[in-house]
């Protein structure tokens, strides 16, 4: 399984979406049906992970979430300490965006011996946080790092060209958990014209015309994580990603 979550990332999807769970306290009521929903939808994979775990139950959810889907899991660490035997795989991000070091490196540093231990597949990838400076999302308040400019697309392509050179696989846009806005399709394209390494956009994806212009913009992947957690109906989502 763990070499199959990387090819099938890197060759096998052309199109896909990515369910990303919060593996906090506050889904414990309705992660059954999460869990139902993403199975019966057409998610890809499964992200798990968050900006910060407020108990001591993130390998219990893990857990559960792994013997309980049916599609590959890819952690999603908001740090070294969200990594666990309970996945097939890991998204190992750096936040390109930011200048914290903790961010940067440190927390990479700290998780690599578990990640080979567990024999983790590592997905390497840039992760960019985009979005006006008054956006208050969690990544932004838990790294303590600002947005880039959505507006500078010259300089937001410089970041992604960073990750591309330096050898990372993807690159991951985030608007961020609870943001009011998705990513713009016009960023998505002009990266993808400049750019040879495939592109993750999550955070505020609400509606299927949001999804619909971001795929034909020319994403590889779409997150959707706060509209699942919201509202975890399997008929709403077998239409929304049909």
């Amino acid at each position: 399984m763990t070499s199959l979550v990387s090819n099938n990332l890197i060759q096998d999807i052309d199109f896909g979406f990515f369910a990303l769970v919060d593996p906090d306290n506050k889904n414990d009521s309705k992660l059954d049906q999460i869990i139902f929903t993403i199975n019966n939808s057409n998610f890809s994979c499964v992200l798990v992970g968050g900006s910060s775990i407020s108990d001591s139950k993130f390998n219990h959810r893990l857990k559960k979430i792994k013997n309980g889907v049916n599609k590959p899991v890819i952690l999603f660490p908001g740090s070294s300490n969200q990594i666990s035997q309970y996945a097939d795989g890991i998204l190992f991000t750096s936040l390109l965006s930011g200048r914290n070091p903790k961010y940067l490196i440190d927390e990479q540093v700290r998780g690599v011996e578990l990640i080979k231990k567990y024999n983790l597949s590592v997905i390497p990838t840039g992760y960019l946080l985009i979005g006006p400076e008054n956006n208050k999302i969690s990544v932004q308040r838990i790294s303590g790092t600002m947005p880039l400019d959505f507006n500078n697309k010259e300089n937001i392509l410089h970041h992604a060209l960073a990750a591309e050179y330096f050898g990372m696989k993807y690159i991951y846009l985030e608007n961020g958990s609870g943001s009011d806005s998705s990513i713009k399709p016009g960023l998505v394209n002009y990266l993808c014209k400049n750019i040879n390494i495939p592109i993750i956009v999550g955070g505020g994806i609400k509606t299927r015309k949001e999804i619909q212009d971001i795929k034909e913009a020319g994403a590889r992947f779409i997150v959707i994580g706060n509209l699942l957690e919201e509202n975890p109906d399997s008929n709403f989502f077998s239409s929304l990603l049909d």
